[in-house]
C-alpha cells in the first residue's frame, strides 16, 4: 500500500490501524485524546512539495478523520498540524480537544502523561474506522501485515 518506511518515532510512539486511500493512518497511543496521525505517500518532507494527486488525498483524509473525531469522540475542537521539528518525515497531526482534557488549552505534543490504548478500546476503534470509512477508502491493516511495517 504505502511504499514509504514509517520513521522510528512514530512507530515508537503510535499504533498503525491502516490506510486511507493509500496513505498510512496511525494512532498516538495515548488514550487521554483522540489523535490520529495520517502519513502521505512521499518521501517529501514539506507539505508545499506534494504532488498534486497526494495532496489532494491527504486533504481529502484530513477532513474524513475530522469528521470521524467529531462524530464519535467527545470532542469540542479539532487541532489539525504539520509540525515536524522531533520527526521530519511529513505527517498531519488531527487531535480531537475538550476543554476537560489533560492538557488543554495547551498543546498535546510533548507531555509526558500517556495512558496506552487497551487491546479491547483499539478494536473499538478499528471496528468503528471500518464501520464508518470502509466505503471512504479506509482499509484495516491485519495483524500478519504489522510484520511488513
Amino acid at each position: 500500500m504505502n511504499n514509504v518506511e514509517i520513521d522510528a518515532k512514530l512507530k515508537e510512539d503510535t499504533i498503525h490501524l491502516g490506510f486511507i486511500s493509500g496513505q498510512s493512518l496511525l494512532l498516538m497511543n495515548n488514550s487521554l485524546v483522540p489523535w490520529f496521525i495520517v502519513l502521505p505517500n512521499t518521501r517529501e518532507i514539506e507539505l508545499y512539495k506534494l504532488s498534486t494527486d497526494e495532496r489532494g488525498k491527504l486533504e481529502k483524509n484530513i477532513d474524513i478523520l475530522s469528521g470521524f473525531i467529531l462524530n464519535n469522540f467527545n470532542v469540542e475542537k479539532l487541532n489539525v498540524a504539520t509540525i515536524g521539528n522531533v520527526v521530519s518525515q511529513l505527517h498531519i497531526h488531527i487531535v480531537g480537544r475538550h476543554k476537560n482534557d489533560f492538557c488543554w488549552p495547551g498543546v498535546v505534543w510533548g507531555k509526558s502523561d500517556r495512558i496506552p490504548y487497551k487491546e479491547s478500546e483499539l478494536m473499538n476503534i478499528s471496528n468503528l474506522l471500518v464501520q464508518k470509512l470502509g466505503n471512504l477508502g479506509y482499509q484495516y491493516l491485519q495483524k500478519s501485515d504489522c510484520e511488513n511495517i
